[in-house]
């Protein structure tokens, strides 16, 4: 069983920062990638970034050069630092966590943690 527990999340005006953090428990493959995804109302959930176990990064284009994801492999943990908060960056934040060993692919997600640009 594996658990993703997420923090961080919270009401910011425009141009502020929050920092995102997610811890994975549970039987874990060491060689996974985590990674956040959002999903605004209405919309479909979508990849803002990923990060593999070895530090090769991911970004979707709208958070380029705002958002900056970081892992600590020894706390099974990632997180989300976001700068320059933009109200179309609202919705529920979702960490996740995926591996692949042979065939099978395991894949996991948090809870979500609500994030609320106001303009």
């Amino acid at each position: 069983q594996v658990q993703l527990v997420e923090s961080g999340g919270g009401l910011v005006q425009a141009g502020g920062s929050l920092r995102l953090s997610c811890a994975a428990s549970g039987s874990l493959f060491s060689i996974n990638v985590m990674g956040w995804y959002r999903q605004a109302p209405g919309k479909q959930r979508e990849l803002v970034a990923d990060i593999s176990y070895n530090g090769l990064m991911n970004y979707a284009d709208s958070v380029k050069g705002r958002f900056t994801i970081s892992r600590e492999n020894a706390k099974n943990t990632v997180y989300l630092q976001m700068n320059s908060l933009k109200p179309e960056d609202t919705g529920v934040y979702y960490c996740n966590i995926r591996w692949q060993p042979v065939s099978n692919k395991y894949e996991y997600w948090g809870q979500g943690t609500q994030v609320t640009v106001s303009s």
